[in-house]
């Protein structure tokens, strides 16, 4: 059932959130991977932890974790672990307490389990499919925000240059940035931000486990052009992400046709 699938990824979570703790801030090695992007003796610690805990209680699931090679068993599961064993690396070299350790169930291309941990901060996000979204054991609720003026968004403050519009955004909005894509997608799920954009290039392990946050908070994820995102394809990748408020979000997708690097 997906309620005991959330009951063991938040246990696994928390647990692998120990192992990072000991790295942060400590001497570890770094090394970078073929795509350029760093990776550390932590992500590595955690992503065999995980990976031995969760497919221990659940040796039918397939895997798909960022630090796992992927051999494309996980195609032929019913249901499949999507994991990022730190999502934010470059805020964990960096000394801030704003990496999270994610982990999702998805079936059927969607998810129906998810957690997102915060281990310095010990915030901890959960869903199930059809049961509501939790942050510490407590429900929580996207924002009511339905226009631009005010509100806070998590994107880069690049994004929002008049040069890149057909008409420049209004002023009152407020832009921050967070390392882990999770992290910022659990804002959004607990209405501390209204809405998150990124046009780049995400990988599933990034999103699955926020997307399911954010629907169970009443939100809304999609792509760029409004459509559903699905995961654990054959190519386990998702082009861009738009997610927030209901309202906000319809207004952000209709925004984005007056992008102009996208003509």
């Amino acid at each position: 059932m997906p309620e005991s699938d959330t009951s063991l990824l938040v246990a696994s979570v928390r647990e692998a959130g120990l192992i990072a703790r000991k790295y942060f801030g400590s001497s570890y090695k770094v090394w970078r991977k073929a795509d350029g992007n760093p990776v550390t003796d932590a992500d590595m610690a955690v992503d065999a932890f995980l990976k031995r805990t969760l497919t221990a209680a659940r040796p039918d699931y397939g895997w798909l974790s960022e630090e796992t090679a992927d051999d494309g068993t996980r195609l032929t599961r019913a249901r499949t672990f999507v994991v990022d064993p730190i999502d934010g690396t470059h805020g964990f070299l960096k000394h801030r307490p704003q990496f999270t350790i994610v982990a999702a169930v998805v079936a059927a291309g969607r998810p129906i389990a998810g957690a997102i941990y915060n281990p310095m901060t010990e915030e901890m996000y959960e869903a199930t499919l059809g049961a509501g979204a939790r942050k510490n054991g407590m429900a929580i609720r996207v924002s009511a925000r339905s226009d631009f003026d005010g509100a806070k968004l998590l994107t880069t403050r690049k994004f929002l240059e008049p040069s890149l519009w057909t008409t420049p955004w209004p002023d009152g909005i407020t832009v921050e940035a967070r390392a882990s894509i999770a992290y910022r997608m659990a804002l959004i799920a607990e209405g501390t931000f209204d809405a998150m954009i990124s046009l780049s290039k995400k990988s599933d392990w990034d999103l699955a486990a926020g997307d399911l946050i954010v629907h169970e908070a009443g939100g809304r994820v999609s792509s760029g052009n409004g459509t559903t995102l699905l995961y654990n394809g054959e190519t386990p990748e998702q082009a861009d992400i738009v997610c927030g408020a209901p309202a906000l979000h319809e207004r952000l997708i209709a925004r984005l046709r007056e992008y102009l690097p996208a003509q």
